[in-house]
C-alpha cells in the first residue's frame, strides 16, 4: 500500500466520525484497490430498535463481534504524566490528562506505579510517577498523581460508557497486593477480564456483556496469585520505541512473545537526552503516517496492531488513525 493511496481515507477520517462516514470509507478503500471493506453498512443503517447488538462497541458496530486481539485501540504512553496533572517536561509526555484523552477516544493507557517515597511501602503511598527507582530516590519527586483518584476517574468513565473495552499497561514498582488494593479502592477490580495464556480472546461484546471490559497488563513476571494482571511479555509483545526519526520505526519485535496475537505498536520519537520529543508530535502522530505504518505491521505479522501508543497525543490524530485501521478487514501489498 502506498502513502498516496491513503489520502482519501485520511481526509475522511479526520473530518467525519459517524453517519455516512462508514459507507464513504468503504467506497474509498474499494476504489483504491488496496484493502477489502469491512464496514457493515446495512447494520449501521438499520433502525436503532432492531437489536441491542446494534449498539456500537468502542464506537463501531463492527467491533462488537471482533475479538479483543483483532481491534486496534489508541493508547497514551504515560497517560498520567501530563502538564495538566502537574508533571512538566522533561518528565511529562502529554499536555492534557485523562478527561481530555477519554473524551477524544483514547481507550488504552500506560501508567507507572511507584511508592511516593522509597522505603515507605504502604498502599496509601502508591502514586503514578514517571521514571524508575534506580537513581536511589523515587521518581515521584518529579511530580506524581494519586493512583486511587486517577483510577477512580477511569472507573467513572467506564460506568458512563459501558460499551467500551479499556486496557491498562502498568509499569509496576509496588507490591502486587498493593496494586490490587488500589484497584479495589477505585472499584475497578470487579471489571477486570482474566485471560488464559494461549486461549482465544473473547469478542468485545462478550467482554461487555460479562461486565469484564477492563484488561490489565504489567511489565513484570507472571504472578500466579494475581492472574488478573497479565504478564506483558508472555501475553503480548511490543515494537521498539523512542526512535530518532520516523523512518527508523519498524514493526520488528523488541520484547515479548511474537507468537501472541496482542501487540503494541509503539510510536513516539526521542529528543534530547533520549527523552520524548515534544516538538515532533505532529510528525509522529500524523494520521497518514500512522495508518501507513499500522498497515505495514499488519502485512508483516498477519494481524492489525492491537495498540497504537503515542506521546503528545494532542498532536496529529491517533484516534482517527485507529478508526481507519478498524474499518479494514484485510490489507494487501
Amino acid at each position: 500500500m502506498t502513502y498516496r493511496r491513503l489520502d482519501v481515507v485520511v481526509h475522511l477520517v479526520t473530518v467525519m466520525r459517524g453517519g455516512l462516514f462508514a459507507v464513504l470509507m468503504a467506497f474509498a478503500f474499494v476504489f483504491s484497490g488496496c484493502v477489502s471493506p469491512s464496514v457493515d453498512t446495512l447494520s449501521m443503517l438499520e433502525d436503532d430498535d432492531s437489536e441491542q447488538t446494534n449498539e456500537p462497541c468502542n464506537g463501531l458496530l463492527i467491533l462488537c463481534q471482533r475479538t479483543y486481539d483483532n481491534v486496534t485501540f489508541p493508547e497514551t504512553h504515560n497517560a498520567f504524566s501530563t502538564h495538566q496533572d502537574g508533571i512538566y517536561y522533561p518528565a511529562s509526555n502529554h499536555q492534557t490528562g485523562l478527561d481530555a484523552q477519554w473524551d477524544a477516544g483514547m481507550r488504552a493507557f500506560m501508567i507507572d506505579t511507584h511508592y511516593e517515597t522509597l522505603g515507605d511501602e504502604r498502599v496509601d503511598s502508591v502514586r503514578l510517577c514517571h521514571g524508575d527507582d534506580d537513581r536511589g530516590f523515587s521518581p515521584c519527586t518529579y511530580g506524581n498523581v494519586d493512583s486511587v483518584s486517577w483510577l477512580s476517574n477511569l472507573q467513572g468513565k467506564m460506568d458512563e460508557h459501558p460499551r467500551d473495552v479499556v486496557t491498562l499497561l502498568v509499569e509496576n514498582y509496588v507490591q502486587p497486593d498493593h496494586l490490587l488494593a488500589v484497584f479495589e479502592q477505585a472499584n475497578l477490580y470487579e471489571k477486570v477480564y482474566i485471560h488464559t495464556l494461549n486461549s482465544p480472546w473473547p469478542t468485545l461484546l462478550e467482554m461487555i456483556d460479562q461486565g469484564t471490559n477492563l484488561v490489565v497488563f504489567w511489565e513484570q513476571n507472571s504472578d500466579a496469585s494475581h492472574p488478573w494482571i497479565h504478564d506483558f511479555l508472555t501475553h503480548s509483545w511490543t515494537t521498539n520505541f523512542a526512535e530518532e526519526n520516523t523512518e527508523d520505526m519498524t514493526c520488528d519485535l523488541l520484547r515479548g512473545d511474537v507468537e501472541q496475537e496482542v501487540f503494541h505498536m509503539n510510536n513516539w520519537l526521542r529528543g534530547p537526552l533520549g527523552l520524548s520529543d515534544p516538538s515532533r508530535g505532529d510528525e509522529a502522530n500524523d494520521v497518514g503516517f500512522l495508518v501507513q505504518r499500522a498497515t505495514e505491521c499488519w502485512q508483516q505479522h498477519g494481524k492489525r496492531p492491537t495498540f497504537i501508543a503515542v506521546d503528545w497525543w494532542e498532536d496529529g490524530d491517533v484516534v482517527a488513525a485507529a478508526l481507519a485501521i478498524n474499518q479494514l478487514e484485510s490489507v494487501s501489498s
